[in-house]
């Protein structure tokens, strides 16, 4: 073996004594290193990890039902179509503008009804001249039955006259004298038949004109009121909203679209409403399930989403008894029961029709201490939260009360302003490594 393979153990100008000392002082440093990331790792760590947390608040405790609904007016005119045939939109007004007493709101397509009426009041003239026409015949055709009447009468008594010369005349000329008279009094009775009959014909005919002629003044009347009805005007001052066209399919998940000038409407059609903005109220849908929980009386806290730095006072006074069915399409139904409370108090900003929101209060509790729900957790069985101490966590049972879907009474344990987590930090830094 030639000397270059073999290795100095000791780097020349180096003792063993110095060399083994600075492996030793190594050593020290690289386990002090990592005991240092060791505590800061699993000390520091858990501490350095953003926990979501809160305060605890002293505050009113509330047991209620949360709702959806839209604000109405408690007390509104509403304008609805009035009984006239094919009521067609062309003149409407605009929607929540102010409106003034007698304006005109709505406006029907009235031609085809002044056509109509035209029509109807020339048949009426025309009856009554076929009226005049007719008792002019039959005045004539009296006249003529008068003549005959008088002339049969006539002949009759002038055969009367000549069979009482019967005595002086031969027997032949008299029993010819006593056949005239039969004969002539055959003919009165013949022309009283025949004036008997023209009366009553005469009474027929004047009769059916008659009831013609009231037909068409009826027609005619009809048609003039339809003509006075082609107007919707205002009632009373207020605020317009066009309400929406039930018979008009609007997109999938959209509301209906409102009345608009050129759609078919139909009788008793509400088309547009003047509300009453000094009174209003909430309109609500209640769950199937929350409607076991509910009685009237109950108050209300109110949140309309235009207005939301308000909170409004309201009171439940109806709910429906019967369900309402909702086709959600594909055969989903769901069932709500429709209800209405009344607000207390109104704001100028308040218009119909404005989304919001309600919490129908069924318990309330007021000067409790209070913790989010979710910042309680189970320790050893018990409840228990994580309050903040400095930069750690402490893990504290506690005693709880009634709860909701948000929040927790807290009978002992805490104090208001203390700061505790709403997760565990334990799985929070868990979290955080595996990151």
């Amino acid at each position: 073996m030639s000397t270059k393979d073999i290795k100095p153990k000791i780097r020349l100008g180096q003792s063993e004594g110095s060399l083994r000392r600075r492996n030793i002082m190594t050593g020290l440093l690289l386990a002090a290193c990592a005991g240092g990331g060791y505590y800061y790792y699993t000390q520091n760590g858990a501490t350095k990890v953003e926990v979501p947390v809160a305060k605890v608040r002293k505050g009113e405790f509330v047991i209620g039902v949360k709702t959806r609904g839209e604000v109405r007016s408690s007390r509104s005119v509403t304008l609805s179509v009035p009984q006239i045939p094919d009521p067609r939109i062309v003149r409407l007004a605009e929607t929540g503008k102010p409106v003034k007493k007698g304006d005109v709101i709505v406006e029907f397509d009235g031609a085809q009804q002044e056509q109509t009426y035209l029509d109807k009041a020339t048949s009426v003239r025309t009856v009554d001249k076929e009226i005049v026409q007719l008792k002019a015949s039959h005045r004539i055709v009296n006249e003529l039955d008068g003549m005959n009447l008088m002339t049969a009468g006539y002949n009759v008594e002038r055969s009367k006259l000549e069979a009482s010369k019967a005595e002086i005349l031969s027997d032949i000329e008299g029993k010819k004298n006593r056949i005239d008279v039969t004969t002539t009094e055959g003919d009165l009775d013949q022309v009283k038949t025949t004036v008997k009959a023209h009366k009553i014909t005469q009474e027929a005919e004047v009769e059916r004109l008659d009831q013609k002629k009231d037909k068409t003044v009826r027609d005619t009347d009809r048609a003039k009121s339809y003509l006075s009805k082609m107007s919707i005007v205002a009632p009373n001052d207020g605020i317009l909203n066009i309400l929406p066209n039930t018979r008009t399919a609007g997109a999938f998940g959209s509301s209906l679209p409102p009345f608009k000038e050129g759609d078919r409407a139909w009788t008793g059609a509400a088309i547009a409403e003047i509300p009453d903005l000094t009174s209003m109220r909430m309109e609500l849908k209640l769950d199937e399930v929350d409607r076991g929980k509910l009685q009237l009386g109950q108050k209300l806290r109110v949140r309309v989403d235009a207005i939301p730095e308000l909170e409004f006072n309201a009171e439940l006074d109806w709910i429906s008894p019967i369900a309402a069915v909702i086709w959600k399409g594909m055969g989903l139904t769901e069932k709500t029961f429709p209800a209405r409370a009344t607000l207390s108090k109104v704001d100028p900003r308040l218009r119909p029709g404005m989304s919001s929101s309600a919490d129908i209060i069924i318990e309330s509790e007021a000067d409790t201490v209070l913790i989010p729900a979710r910042a309680s957790f189970l320790h050893k069985g018990k409840p228990a939260v994580w309050i903040q101490k400095g930069e750690r966590f402490e893990i504290r049972t506690i005693e709880v009360g009634k709860r909701n879907e948000t929040d927790m009474v807290v009978l002992k344990g805490l104090n208001p302003g203390d700061t505790i987590a709403m997760e565990d930090p334990n799985e929070a830094a868990k979290r955080a490594k595996k990151l």
